[in-house]
């Protein structure tokens, strides 16, 4: 579950982000080498690499990845596994002395490349042209690629098998339109489950906004659109699901996310990403389930998707060594091998169909790459998106324009 909230610009995390920001950005400017113009700094000091890791099993797998490149490349390389890797990362710019390279979510990177920490290196990868363009989008500040995505997911729908079959559905009624899905949602719920659970939060309902053609903001976010009619017609229509009692809020069920509703047996269906399914196997086994893609709205298929990057800093005496071993964390055979140790998604292209033909479960997360989009970017954002979270929790008796005029105004002046 820690990596659910690693991958997630959720309350907590969301406000963690913030303060890192500010403490990062309080009297300390960093280096102004952001850019890509220049030779990379080159020595012979072990570089640093500072992850927020999931557990175990992932703090093993990139401690095993980093320490073969280190014998292959003569470059010592150390992992560190942060208690709390926002702030542990704002400390280390603060101080000047920041690790070399780490883990950076798409919350973080306008702020931290804004302050002049981060190395824009983006251009310089061997391999840009195979990360999805989506995610190329959500690590792309003033125009320049900063980092490499590390890996990502999306969000789609997953179904209670039992419970499904129990409601005299099939596979025939997958929904495919948010029509679909209401009637689904209806037939799932009972006295004993509701038919479809989801956070009361953006980072789930904002799913809808995409499928209606809107998000919070443009691709590139630098624009306000919190409330466009689609985002209206969204929330417009999860309201009408919650007014009706065939969805209910995890929270208002009394668990802390989708899959607790789920695995618990309180809802049929939630809208999840892929970590759900570490969440099932470890919490509830005995749960059968099915993923499928979320349906399609007015505009289409959409979905949100979550990423962090591999960022290196500015300061860092041993670019030209960190640019060499993010390339390689990023090749096809490490992400892979990542994906086995700690259930992520590639986040390169190249590495698609071997990830499906062995996640075939899992393969409507990798779906939605193709038209997924990415949560705002812009600085202070998460701070924003954290206010709408607070007020989605009550969707069902609030007005979802009053809601999104708000969102608007307070994106509107992180712009100005």
């Amino acid at each position: 579950m820690q990596r659910r909230t690693r991958w997630l610009a959720s309350g907590a995390l969301a406000v963690a982000t913030a303060l890192a920001l500010s403490a990062c950005g309080s009297g300390f400017s960093g280096s102004s080498s952001t850019s890509t113009s220049g030779a990379l700094t080159s020595s012979k000091k072990p570089l640093t690499v500072l992850i927020g890791s999931s557990g175990p099993a992932e703090t093993k797998a990139v401690t095993s990845a980093v320490g073969d490149w280190s014998k292959s490349s003569g470059t010592d390389a150390k992992v560190l596994a942060a208690n709390n890797l926002d702030q542990q990362l704002a400390q280390g710019f603060a101080a000047k002395k920041p690790a070399d390279v780490f883990y950076l979510s798409t919350g973080a990177l306008a702020g931290y490349a804004s302050n002049g920490d981060l190395l824009s290196y983006g251009s310089m990868l061997s391999n840009k042209s195979d990360f999805y363009p989506s995610l190329v989008k959500s690590f792309t500040y003033n125009g320049q690629l900063y980092c490499a995505p590390k890996d990502f997911s999306t969000l789609q729908l997953v179904i209670n098998t039992d419970m499904w079959k129990a409601a005299g559905l099939t596979s025939s009624d997958y929904p495919k339109t948010w029509d679909q899905l209401e009637a689904v949602a209806k037939k799932l719920t009972t006295s004993s489950h509701v038919g479809l659970s989801m956070n009361g939060q953006y980072e789930r309902m904002g799913a809808f906004m995409v499928q209606a053609g809107g998000n919070l903001m443009n691709a590139d976010s630098t624009k306000a659109t919190a409330n466009s009619a689609a985002n209206v017609s969204a929330l417009t229509y999860l309201k009408k699901l919650l007014n009706e009692g065939v969805m209910k809020t995890a929270k208002d069920l009394g668990q802390g996310d989708g899959g607790q509703a789920l695995g618990t047996g309180q809802a049929a269906m939630t809208v999840e990403g892929n970590w759900v399914q570490g969440e099932l196997s470890n919490d509830y086994p005995n749960v059968k389930y099915t993923v499928v893609q979320l349906p399609a709205g007015k505009a289409g298929m959409g979905t949100l998707q979550f990423s962090n990057c591999w960022g290196i800093a500015a300061d860092s005496p041993n670019q030209k060594a960190a640019l060499k071993l993010v390339e390689q964390l990023t090749t096809k055979q490490d992400q892979l091998a990542f994906s086995k140790a700690f259930g992520v998604m590639p986040s390169i292209k190249s590495a698609a169909s071997e990830w499906k033909s062995e996640n075939p479960a899992s393969a409507a997360f990798l779906e939605g790459a193709s038209y997924a989009q990415g949560v705002p970017t812009a600085k202070g954002s998460a701070d924003v998106v954290t206010n709408l979270d607070s007020q989605l929790e009550s969707l069902a008796t609030s007005d979802p324009k009053t809601l999104l005029d708000q969102t608007q105004k307070n994106l509107q002046a992180l712009l100005k």
